[in-house]
């Protein structure tokens, strides 16, 4: 099979020549392809120096496009038929998501030197054996997690990310922009949320249980023009940008901006990693707070999903508090717990009146996650199978598998990382779909998605080691069939696969492992004193 990454349900060699692209492309699409069209006409002209025009569908060119695939009933949307044979290259998708898909398998089909965006000294030869493939995902949710409050990240990654997602056909980015380290995302009717909330004077170095910290002051926040960019780059690519706003815990650099959301006293935004005891009151006035701010965030995010965190949020403040004792008396609450099922409660009736689902972490469960909710489940599986159960919707995320802030390996060579260790076999072995779930309840388990959290993670370089190449075994794990795959198969079409990567400039894990000494380089010294383990 040729190197197409993920796996393409069928891929079979047709005879004949090979359909080469020459100095001058035409590619001939309907109205509603347009998008998709130019798109792929940009990646010819930037990587390859072709000169790229355009005709309408139907009409003869080295590539057509078009839609009208038919699918089997009930399958995932973003199927698609590529046929490269006779002088030309075809590619019929079910939408336009399809269509896009096939010209991502069409684009890995090319030599990599046509991924290079710079002036060629010579044009590579863009020759298709000639091939013929019918692909369609199993997942409808393929995402990936970007935490960008740990360590804010410049928007020039969040958009290179979007296109190395797209390139592996997943369709979610999700954007954790608040912590207890660093708010990153404007509210005009609270500025403090960024002039305060979105910096703070240092951060840990080493592992938390060392105490060390680096004496260096950090932020940063995205504008409203710059998360528009991201919104509209993302959509042409056929991803969507899930926002988390994580409430009520993970909350500290809201409460350094805003003293009164918090229990009282003043606070600064956290400097550690780890949890923190202070969370949001549950005054009105703080839930209108998180109304608000939930209404300008969605504004710049015009998804069908709003994800508000809800993991990891102690409650020793609340046992203090008159209102949480007020609210649990007229609710009949027995255990504390219930006030953050209360608290979601109130913010998912808001979301859903516009018109958006709740996404959340699957401590929400603990507390009765409101009817429609979707959970992500992180820690295991066992609350993702909880949650289907329960007739709601799930998103695999479980750290064991999917935490891409833990090492390769447990090897000395391996940048400092905050515990674990998920090989690249064991992602690609993940099975989004647990046995331990009834058939009567798997259609609620909507995909998988995996996680890059920062706290240990300060460089887009870094990032990207960490991501690649398991974020390509991940991408099989999620479009393609479960039956057929295979671990040995898979390295061996991904060597090919690297050489893209390499040349769109990712700085990928080699499948060797780190040359010695060089993993560290995108921590600052002072963050290398010892793994903690």
């Amino acid at each position: 099979m040729a190197s197409v990454v993920p796996r393409p349900i069928s891929l079979s060699a047709l005879g004949g020549e090979p359909v080469v692209l020459s100095e001058a492309v035409t590619i001939s699409s309907p109205p509603e392809l347009e998008r998709e069209a130019r798109w792929f006409g940009r990646l010819l002209e930037e990587g390859a120096g072709r000169r790229v025009s355009f005709r309408p569908g139907g009409e003869r060119a080295d590539i057509s496009l078009s839609t009208g695939l038919p699918v089997p009933a009930l399958s995932v949307e973003g199927a698609y038929r590529l046929r490269a044979a006779d002088g030309a290259v075809e590619v019929v998708g079910d939408s336009s998501g399809g269509v896009f898909y096939g010209l991502q398998s069409l684009r890995q089909l090319l030599p990599p030197a046509s991924f290079r965006r710079a002036r060629l000294a010579q044009l590579p030869l863009l020759a298709i054996d000639p091939v013929e493939i019918e692909d369609r995902p199993r997942f409808s949710w393929r995402g990936v997690h970007l935490d960008v409050s740990r360590h804010f990240m410049p928007k020039a990654f969040l958009l290179k990310l979007v296109d190395l997602a797209a390139l592996h056909k997943l369709n979610v980015f999700h954007l954790h922009l608040t912590d207890d380290q660093g708010w990153r995302v404007p509210v005009t009717k609270y500025p403090r949320l960024t002039e305060v909330g979105a910096w703070r004077r240092e951060s840990s170095a080493g592992h938390l249980l060392e105490g060390r910290f680096d004496g260096t002051p950090h932020g940063g926040f995205y504008s409203p023009e710059d998360l528009a960019e991201v919104v509209c780059y993302a959509a042409e690519r056929h991803v969507s940008v899930l926002p988390e706003v994580d409430v009520p815990g993970h909350t500290v650099a809201a409460i350094a901006a805003y003293p009164e959301l918090g229990a009282g006293g003043e606070v600064e935004v956290l400097t550690r990693w780890g949890i923190s005891e202070h969370v949001l009151n549950l005054d009105e006035a703080t839930v209108q707070f998180c109304r608000d701010v939930v209404d300008e965030v969605a504004a710049l995010f015009p998804g069908e999903y709003f994800h508000l965190g809800g993991d990891e949020c102690p409650t020793a403040e609340w046992a203090g508090s008159q209102r949480a004792a007020e609210i649990m008396a007229e609710n009949g609450f027995s255990d504390l717990r219930q006030l953050q099922g209360w608290f979601t409660a109130q913010m998912a009736e808001h979301l859903a009146g516009l018109g958006r689902r709740l996404v959340g972490w699957d401590e929400i469960l603990e507390g009765g996650a409101p009817p429609g909710s979707v959970v992500m489940s992180w820690r295991g599986e066992d609350g993702g199978i909880a949650a289907a159960a329960a007739g709601h919707d799930v998103v695999m995320a479980p750290q064991e598998w999917l935490y891409f802030d833990w090492p390769y390996s447990t090897g000395p060579e391996e940048p400092l990382a905050i515990w674990g260790c998920t090989p690249l076999e064991k992602v690609y072995g993940y099975e989004p779909v647990s046995p331990r779930i009834p058939e009567a309840s798997r259609h609620h388990v909507l995909g998988a998605q995996c996680q890059l959290w920062t706290e240990y993670v300060s460089s887009a370089e870094h990032a990207e080691y960490l991501y690649f190449p398991r974020l390509c075994a991940f991408a099989e794990a999620v479009w393609s069939p479960a039956s057929g795959r295979s671990f040995g198969e898979f390295t061996a079409r991904l060597p090919a696969h690297l050489e893209r990567l390499e040349a769109l400039g990712v700085n990928y894990r080699p499948l060797a492992g780190p040359t010695p000494g060089q993993a560290r380089i995108w921590l600052d010294p002072r963050q290398t004193g010892g793994q903690g383990r």
